[in-house]
């Protein structure tokens, strides 16, 4: 009998996915990794996979891990996919790929399998992760075969195997809009929300934060400490980096931090709308933004902010695992020595400010930035700076006179 890793939620789909595995004589190893997803008895999942006659079933807390070794480097880089979506799904996927693997190595199975559809990113940013990691597996989506989708054309058919089946879910045929969540953020998209009529924002039910006009009606400072580039303390108290997000998500939930509305374009072509709230993360790319404006050199800042969209496209469409960026994470290490120091900002219904900012690799330098007079800066420096810099355009207008 062949063998399967399953990454297994307990939800609709991949409970049926379970089964059906099995129908197609599959032995099968559910894994759910636990990355902060909201569940009332994480023991009732392992009950469940295995009464629905996995193999085995195990959940592997690995949150620390993503806020640490994927979602903090993403941070350093100041990543937004299409300037603005934070990636706190994108990121989380090539992790559950990494664990299912590890698993699958260790319970000898040579096929893995997802409940990602044919239409979404996560499809992409499984297997892509899954094959980078070990080019022998062979990826199973359910979704994207035809036998499948005739067995499951929709919810209804689903939700019926599982009655039949007597697999316990918690699903009805009509949902106003479906969700992911970890520990970084939520998504909401799907059912209403793709009418873009429709407010998002005032269309789901928030799980983070608050609403920016249900906020306390005062300002609450936060200190986010940094070192090299990470975050390492909040309000003077250390803390690893799944605390940190906690403990900002928290801070800004209340004050309806980090709620986005967003039309952006899949790495399989379409154009879908998704409501997004992050509010620790939001509070941190604020944080650490201001912290390198103190500490980074312009050029090199400059170059960082050049490639910081092809980091986030590629952590989007799936290319964790490769060598590209595998380079671009060993330049961020370096690029982010310098940027240390501290940072209070005041957050006041949705709104974040800047109140104070210091470090002890500062390169501002009041001496030469004052307006006042004296100082260390020689204003006639610079006619001789722009007489330089304006040599190739006087050249050029001599032999092309422009009109003015």
């Amino acid at each position: 009998m062949p063998s399967c890793v399953l990454a297994y939620s307990g939800g609709l789909d991949t409970s049926v996915i379970l089964g059906w595995l099995q129908d197609e004589g599959y032995e099968c190893h559910a894994v759910y990794v636990d990355l902060g997803q909201p569940c009332e008895d994480r023991q009732a999942i392992l009950n469940k996979a295995k009464n629905g006659g996995a193999k085995s079933a195990r959940i592997v807390d690995a949150q620390e891990e993503l806020c640490r070794d994927f979602a903090f480097p993403v941070l350093q880089w100041q990543a937004k996919y299409e300037a603005v979506y934070l990636l706190g799904t994108s990121i989380a996927r090539p992790l559950i790929s990494k664990v299912c693997l590890q698993v699958a190595r260790e319970v000898g199975a040579n096929a893995y399998a997802h409940g990602a559809t044919g239409k979404g990113n996560d499809q992409c940013r499984f297997q892509l992760a899954a094959e980078a990691l070990d080019p022998g597996i062979k990826v199973i989506a359910p979704w994207r075969m035809e036998k499948f989708r005739q067995t499951f054309p929709g919810r209804t058919e689903l939700i019926a195997y599982c009655n039949a089946k007597n697999i316990p879910v918690k699903a009805s045929v009509s949902k106003p809009y479906s969700s992911d969540e970890n520990c970084l953020h939520i998504s909401y998209e799907a059912g209403k929300l793709e009418d873009l009529k429709v407010n998002g924002v005032e269309t789901v039910e928030f799980g983070m934060t608050v609403s920016p006009q249900k906020a306390p009606d005062k300002v609450e400072p936060v200190t986010i400490s940094f070192e090299k580039g990470i975050p390492v303390a909040v309000n003077g108290k250390k803390l690893g980096a799944l605390d940190m997000v906690k403990t900002l998500n928290s801070i800004g939930g209340r004050n309806g931090i980090g709620q986005i509305d967003v039309v952006e374009n899949r790495f399989v072509g379409m154009k879908s709308r998704g409501v997004y709230e992050a509010p620790g993360m939001t509070i941190l790319y604020t944080a650490h933004r201001v912290i390198e404006q103190l500490t980074m050199d312009r050029d090199l800042m400059h170059l960082r902010d050049q490639l910081s969209p092809v980091v986030a496209e590629m952590v989007y469409y799936g290319f964790w695992y490769h060598a590209k960026f595998d380079a671009l994470l060993a330049f961020i290490r370096d690029a982010q020595k310098t940027v240390t120091g501290e940072v209070t900002l005041h957050l006041y219904k949705g709104n974040l400010q800047v109140a104070s900012r210091t470090s002890p690799n500062s390169l501002y330098d009041e001496g030469i930035a004052t307006m006042e007079g004296g100082g260390s800066y020689n204003q006639t420096d610079a006619e001789g700076f722009l007489r330089i810099q304006g040599l190739p355009g006087r050249v050029q207008s001599r032999v092309t006179p422009r009109k003015y």
